[in-house]
């Protein structure tokens, strides 16, 4: 199976990039399956439901978000309908939503997104470590699905390495997020699991992690909130993470960084 996984999709310029190339990419690369991460899609702060029809309109076929993904209020009124749409698993009971999704490709095959966040720096939700464990007990990789992908949206590097290293040979990939920054350890892990701790983002590179350059450093300088942030919008660098994995066992035979465009170096799959 050929898996492209597509990091914060942050603003307009974000969303235009990944509508404009998943299409293509899809034919291209032949892929299978596409994720996206949208919890920045809105102006920088959320995703609308008319974001996500966009998105599977352009070929992915599901979107996890992060600790953002509350803020356009209006999501909640239809994120219990939208099985594509995760949010964080680890919310607490009643939470709107769900935060594991079981998806079918075109071919029959079967993709389970597992979508944890994380606890340092942020906000003090269930244990992710445990609440992973608990879906990977009764839904395993070669019975429940051919692939199992966990977005890991935290901010600590070290809680993510944590993530995959325990992971390792059970998923098909552990992909971190909400870093915006791409990191270079791309790679398969020693028992066979797709891992890098943050794939990036899809938005401007010529930013603060997304947002405009001049109120973000103010902020650092003043320590006072000056104006409102705003997402960067020119030119943008689809960052992705490309997967393959074996049909017999769903674990990783390729993992390999993507980015188009903008302001980073671009890296195709080989």
């Amino acid at each position: 199976m050929r898996i492209l996984f597509c990091g914060d999709v942050v603003g307009k310029s974000g969303r235009r990039i990944v509508l404009d190339h998943v299409p293509r990419l899809r034919s291209e690369l032949k892929l299978d399956f596409v994720l996206v991460n949208g919890e920045n899609a809105a102006h920088g702060f959320g995703i609308t439901q008319r974001m996500c029809d966009a998105f599977y309109h352009a070929g992915v076929d599901a979107i996890t978000t992060g600790n953002h993904v509350w803020d356009r209020r209006e999501i909640m009124n239809t994120i219990d309908d939208e099985p594509r749409l995760l949010r964080p698993m680890n919310y607490p009971d009643g939470t709107p939503g769900r935060g594991v999704g079981l998806y079918e490709t075109g071919d029959g095959g079967r993709v389970l997104v597992i979508h944890p966040m994380g606890r340092l720096f942020m906000d003090p939700l269930d244990d992710p470590f445990a609440a992973v464990e608990a879906v990977l007990a009764t839904q395993r990789l070669g019975e429940a699905a051919d692939a199992i992908l966990v977005d890991f949206h935290a901010e600590a590097t070290s809680e993510k390495v944590a993530m995959g290293q325990m992971l390792d040979g059970r998923v098909s990939m552990v992909a971190g997020t909400h870093s915006h920054v791409p990191t270079a350890d791309a790679r398969v892990l020693l028992a066979g699991t797709a891992y890098q701790t943050d794939v990036g983002m899809c938005g401007d590179y010529d930013s603060v992690i997304g947002m405009e350059k001049t109120v973000s450093i103010a902020r650092f300088i003043s320590k006072v909130p000056n104006g409102r942030l705003e997402p960067a919008e020119g030119d943008a660098t689809l960052c992705a993470f490309f997967v393959e994995t074996d049909d017999t066992t769903g674990l990783a035979l390729r993992a390999e960084p993507l980015r188009l465009g903008g302001h980073l170096s671009e890296r195709l799959p080989r």
